[in-house]
């Protein structure tokens, strides 16, 4: 019985004592990790891509419009392709363009034009403009500003914590060449 007992204690300290196949145990251990590091890592690259996409997209039809004189439903809607063109992705892009102008008799932003391009944004009234005055920069009595607000909801090709965002730019811009932009219908 005693050399049953020192055969099992020489055989588990030996065991103990061996280390061949620890480094196929912790490969085992760490290669879901690295995996979902190295997938993570492309999720979140197209995440930043795809919302410095929509901020360079926002501003190029934001600078378009503010360099006419008058625009149309149908230019809007055009303006509306030119987003999507740019993103270059599958994505909807959602669009709103409003004529805005303050009025310091009532001291207030007005809208003169309002119009919901695409995805489901409706145009803007007076009332509802005032929710937004807090973003709207300081103006002088008559002038007038083109707001342009775009929204891009975003979905991973994979899930690795990020859920669907909704990309969304507003970007204020003075008319270049009148004191405001008519809308022709």
């Amino acid at each position: 019985m005693t050399s049953v007992i020192r055969t099992f204690g020489r055989f588990s300290s030996n065991f103990v004592r061996d280390e061949k196949g620890t480094v196929m145990a912790e490969g085992l251990v760490m290669m879901p990790m690295l995996v979902w590091a190295y997938l993570s890592m492309f999720v979140f690259w197209d995440a930043y891509r795809t919302m410095n996409a929509v901020q360079k997209a926002s501003y190029v039809v934001s600078d378009m419009i503010s360099r006419e004189l008058s625009v149309t439903p149908t230019y809007l809607s055009g303006l509306d392709n030119v987003m999507e063109y740019l993103l270059g992705t599958n994505e909807a892009a959602s669009m709103r363009v409003t004529s805005i102008v303050w009025d310091a008799a009532d001291n207030r932003f007005e809208v003169l034009w309002s119009r919901g391009v695409s995805g489901g944004m409706t145009a803007l009234t007076t009332a509802s403009l005032q929710t937004l005055a807090p973003r709207l920069p300081a103006m002088s009595d008559g002038d007038t500003v083109v707001l342009v607000e775009t929204s891009v909801i975003y979905s991973t090709a994979m899930n690795v914590g990020i859920d669907d965002v909704a990309f969304s730019e507003f970007i204020v811009t003075r008319p270049r060449f009148a004191n405001r932009i008519e809308l022709r219908t």
